[in-house]
């Protein structure tokens, strides 16, 4: 019997070198951008399937892009809603309130008044206008960027700033990261720091609704980077296996932190696609255009009420600013982007719709940004007097031991006693206890 070849003999080979692929951005800081690469069919042009349609006549939906404001500001195709100019003039309201806290949300972190703030600037649409064709108790499960939904369902301002600066007003009571909501009231579940971890929850939260025989939907946001953690995966998976009646939105903004989206598998294929190999039904939609994201969340939405099964929604957008507060875009990525981008900004482009129709102008718009500025400054003045980063003005110090156990267990209350003597120890009657 001949000797087997040892491992040099194999290496010696000729069988060609593996080479290691890292997905690269086409653009880095001093680049010119060229965005001509990105295939951008023509406004109206995608089909819109039955909704209670098998995911297998709609492969090639995951693939486009679903539009439906042309280049002439008209909405065209079967996926226009149709929505009458009330709707639409209140759904660009909504958008340019979010904007406007945005503004000034930002301005507080950089004037030290909390830790940290991440703005939507340039997804609004993605929020504001898919929650919009959802019913206000369908159950959202957001990501961090997902403000709109909040500020679309009526839930207070103050409540929010409240919690950005953790202060004594704050319903969490310090808890939560600032940007992290929760209200149950509003059928927003808690916003979570851990990626992805809400997708199983939506997707258990739908099957529960459908185990009680209930009418309410779930639906999730997760940003394209997100779709990497398991979390997603699973997700999926149990959607699809128990016929879940939940949405998937995947907020493809090109940019998760500062890695591209190429490192989540944007290289390879669309994220729409993923739903494919689950046997969900999958839309891939102009993320910037606030009738296409309506369209496409209610059609997603309809079909999970018919018990036709769960739907995955890429929604192609752009991350217009930073991360967070704590990013500097500039250090990865070319400053032109933002003015290159191919699907323009989300409110310009409903308020351009608006004016073309006849239903708007100029003068209303700015009238209307400057409404929402000034509400959102009154009432972050109103919320700076519960305190705001630093000052001290925050919920009691016991309380961090509170709202867990229903009765706190033996080695939290030595904890608990031993922390509020040293804090006596340390700030004698300066401090509420």
């Amino acid at each position: 019997m001949a000797d087997r070849p040892d491992g040099a003999a194999q290496q010696g080979g000729n069988r060609p070198k593996l080479a290691l692929h890292v997905p690269e951005p086409k653009f880095r800081p001093g680049d010119t951008v060229d965005f001509s690469h990105l295939q951008i069919p023509e406004a109206g042009k995608q089909p819109r399937p039955d909704e209670t349609c098998d995911p297998k006549d709609m492969h090639e939906l995951a693939f486009g892009l679903v539009r439906v404001l042309g280049e002439d500001n008209k909405a065209h195709g079967p996926w226009d809603p149709k929505l009458d100019p009330d709707t639409l003039r209140k759904m660009l309201g909504h958008m340019a309130m979010t904007r406007a806290f945005d503004e000034r949300m930002f301005r507080g972190q950089r004037q030290g008044k909390t830790s940290f703030y991440m703005k939507c600037t340039g997804e609004e649409a993605t929020s504001v206008a898919a929650s919009m064709a959802l019913a206000a108790d369908d159950m959202v499960f957001p990501s961090y960027r997902q403000q709109g939904i909040l500020i679309q369902r009526g839930y207070p301002m103050i409540e929010m700033i409240n919690q950005i600066y953790s202060n004594k007003g704050d319903k969490l009571k310090g808890r939560q990261l600032p940007i992290m909501y929760s209200s149950r009231e509003h059928s927003f579940f808690t916003i979570s720091g851990n990626l992805a971890t809400q997708t199983p929850q939506a997707v258990g939260w739908a099957m529960a609704s459908a185990i009680k025989g209930d009418s309410r939907i779930a639906a999730t946001w997760v940003g394209e980077g997100s779709t990497a953690e398991g979390d997603f995966h699973s997700a999926c998976t149990f959607a699809t296996v128990y016929h879940a009646p939940v949405i998937l939105n995947v907020i493809n903004n090109q940019w998760a932190i500062s890695s591209f989206s190429g490192f989540a598998g944007a290289e390879r294929t669309t994220f729409a696609a993923r739903a494919l190999g689950y046997g969900l039904a999958g839309l891939r939609v102009d993320g910037n255009d606030a009738l296409a994201c309506f369209a496409a969340e209610q059609w997603a939405a309809n079909r999970a009420r018919a018990n036709a099964g769960p739907t995955l929604i890429e929604f192609f957008t752009y991350r217009a600013e930073g991360h967070s507060t704590s990013d500097d875009p500039s250090g990865y990525r070319s400053a032109q982007e933002r003015s290159e981008w191919p699907l323009g900004d989300p409110i310009t482009r409903l308020k351009d719709h608006l004016i073309a129709i006849g239903e708007w102008d100029e003068a209303r718009q700015e009238k209307m940004d400057l409404e929402a500025a000034e509400l959102v400054k009154a009432t972050t003045k109103e919320a700076e007097a519960n305190g705001i980063l630093g000052h001290g003005l925050h919920h009691p110090f016991r309380t961090m031991f509170e709202d867990v156990f229903e009765e706190l267990p033996w080695h939290l209350k030595e904890q608990s006693e031993q922390a509020i003597r040293e804090r006596e120890i340390k700030f004698p009657g300066g401090l509420e206890l």
